[in-house]
């Protein structure tokens, strides 16, 4: 009967674990748009942090628990071209990830 009562008590508990566990990573063109945000988010400076929070919460996340630039060869099906080629230039984008956590 203790067994039982005790794994009743610790439900609650695994089901709220199981609930903050869930997590998503958002791969973003990093657009210059004159107002620094992009800059923030890519340094991962604390300024990036309200607009990756922003983000986040248009996708009915709670918060986001980091941010980052990405290097386009990190991304998986990045191809800028033929093999070895780097891409470089204006028309070579950047990317932010952004972890967002419910």
């Amino acid at each position: 009967m203790r067994l039982i009562s005790a794994f009743v008590a610790c439900t609650p508990l695994l089901t709220a674990s199981a609930a903050l566990a869930d997590s998503r990573v958002f791969i973003i063109a990093n657009q210059a748009d004159g107002y620094g945000v992009d800059q923030c988010l890519a340094r991962g400076d604390r300024c990036g942090a309200y607009a990756a929070r922003a983000y986040c919460q248009s996708r009915d996340f709670a918060q986001a628990t980091n941010y980052r630039r990405v290097d386009p060869d990190e991304i998986t099906a990045a191809i800028s071209g033929a093999a070895g080629d780097k891409c470089s230039g204006n028309g070579c984008g950047e990317y932010v990830a952004i972890t967002c956590q419910r």
